[in-house]
C-alpha cells in the first residue's frame, strides 16, 4: 500500500476516509446511536470494531463488528456481530434511573500477559469510573473491576484519586519502565477534580494522567492490573482548542518516535445551566511520548490534526464532535484512527507518520548551521 502524502507544515495531519457506521433504527440497541470506538486486530488477522452502542434509554452496551475493507484496502463498512459487554455489574448500574452504561472502550492486547485489555467507562451510581476487561479471542471477556488508584490520600498530591470522576482510559499495549525503574504497565486516564484540586496541581481543569500497575504484579494475577499507582500529572490544557478540557483518545502506538496518542481537546464555553448541553466543539492532536518513560512528552500538537467539518461530524446527538478511540496500523507507515462523530457515527481517517519530528528537524538544521559555521 503506497504511503499517502503528507503536509510538510503539519505533522500526522488527518486524511478523511468517510463514514464507516451508523445507527439502524430497526435495532433497538442503538436507536441513539453508534459511536466511539475501541479498534483491534484479532487472532484471525482481522479488524474490530467496539462501537458503544446506546439505546433510547441512554443506556450504552458495548458492540462488536468486523470491519469490511474496498479493494484499494480502505475500510468501507462493518458486519455487525453482536454485543459483548451489557452493563450488568453493580458499577454499571444506575438503578434508581432504570439505566446504566459501558461506554467508550479502548482495546490493546498486552503480548507479555497474553491477553486483550479493555477499559470502559462504567456509569453507575458512583457517577463514569474506569473498568477493565480481558479476553483472549475479543469475543469473550472477563470483568477485572473498576480501576484502584492507591494509596489514599496519595502522599504526594494528598488527595484520593479513588474519589474522582474519571473517564478516558487506556493501557500502554507493551511495558515502559515505571518510576521505580521497574517493567510496569501504564495507563493514560483524565480524573476530574471538582472543588478538589491535587496538591501542587495549578491547573484545575480536566487533565491527562499517568498510572503504573507492575508487570511482574499483572504476571502474577490479572486482576492486579486494576490496582495502580505512581499517579503522574502528563499535560494539561495548552492551547485554544483544549480550552475546556483534554482527553486521551486512541491506545498508544509503538513508532520510530515514540509512542503517537491521538488525543482529544474541547474548547467552547460551560453550560449556563448544570447537566445542560454545553456549545463546545471536540477536536484531535497528536502526542509522542518516550519508548521507555512516557512522562517525556517529545511531541505536540501546537493545532489540532483534525476537527468537526462535515456535516456527520456537525450534526448529532452532540454537536460538533470528532472523538479518537480506535487506532489500526497498516503497512508503509500509515495509521488508520477510528472516531466518533457528533455523538451519533463513526468515521474513518488515514495519518503517514512523518519521516522527522519538527523537533528533531530543528536539531537537525541547528546541526546544519554549526557545521557550515565551523567549517
Amino acid at each position: 500500500m503506497a504511503p499517502r502524502e503528507q503536509s510538510s507544515t503539519v505533522p500526522f495531519q488527518l486524511e478523511r476516509l468517510g463514514l464507516l457506521m451508523e445507527a439502524d433504527p430497526s435495532r433497538q440497541v442503538e436507536a441513539w446511536g453508534v459511536l466511539n470506538p475501541a479498534a483491534a486486530r484479532g487472532p484471525d488477522g482481522e479488524l474490530y470494531l467496539f462501537p458503544r452502542l446506546v439505546d433510547e434509554r441512554n443506556y450504552s452496551r458495548i458492540g462488536l463488528a468486523r470491519v469490511r475493507f474496498g479493494p484499494h484496502g480502505d475500510p468501507v463498512g462493518v458486519e455487525r456481530l453482536g454485543v459483548v459487554l451489557e452493563p450488568s455489574a453493580p458499577y454499571e448500574l444506575r438503578p434508581s434511573e432504570e439505566t446504566g452504561g459501558c461506554e467508550d472502550p479502548r482495546v490493546v492486547h498486552v503480548a507479555a500477559l497474553g491477553h486483550y485489555l479493555m477499559t470502559y467507562t462504567a456509569w453507575g451510581d458512583r457517577g463514569p469510573r474506569l473498568a477493565v476487561a480481558v479476553s483472549k479471542d475479543l469475543r469473550t471477556w472477563r470483568r477485572l473491576g473498576l480501576l484502584e488508584f492507591g494509596p489514599a490520600p496519595d502522599p504526594h498530591y494528598g488527595v484520593d484519586f479513588q474519589s474522582y470522576d474519571n473517564k478516558d482510559g487506556v493501557y500502554f499495549p507493551e511495558p515502559v519502565a515505571g518510576p521505580d525503574g521497574e517493567e510496569a504497565l501504564a495507563i493514560l486516564h483524565r480524573p476530574v477534580y471538582g472543588n478538589n484540586v491535587p496538591k501542587g496541581v495549578d491547573d484545575p481543569r480536566p487533565s491527562v494522567w499517568l498510572s503504573y500497575c507492575r508487570l511482574a504484579d499483572a504476571r502474577h494475577d490479572l486482576r492486579n492490573l486494576v490496582k495502580l499507582a505512581e499517579h503522574h500529572l502528563l499535560m494539561t490544557p495548552a492551547q485554544p482548542w483544549e480550552a475546556l478540557r483534554i482527553g486521551a483518545g486512541t491506545p498508544p502506538l509503538l513508532t520510530p518516535h515514540g509512542w503517537l496518542v491521538i488525543y482529544h481537546g474541547v474548547a467552547g464555553n460551560p453550560a449556563p445551566v448544570p447537566r445542560e448541553l454545553q456549545p463546545v466543539e471536540y477536536c484531535a492532536g497528536a502526542l509522542v511520548l518516550d519508548r521507555r518513560d512516557p512522562r517525556r512528552i517529545l511531541y505536540r500538537s501546537p493545532a489540532p490534526i483534525l476537527c468537526p467539518e462535515t456535516s456527520a461530524e456537525v450534526e448529532g446527538l452532540v454537536p460538533n464532535v470528532v472523538f479518537p478511540t480506535g487506532v489500526d496500523p497498516r503497512d508503509n507507515g500509515r495509521v488508520d484512527v477510528y472516531y466518533g462523530m457528533a455523538d451519533l457515527r463513526i468515521g474513518v481517517a488515514s495519518l503517514q507518520v512523518p519521516t522527522f519530528l519538527p523537533v528533531e528537524e530543528e536539531h537537525r538544521e541547528a546541526q546544519r548551521i554549526m557545521a557550515a559555521a565551523s567549517g
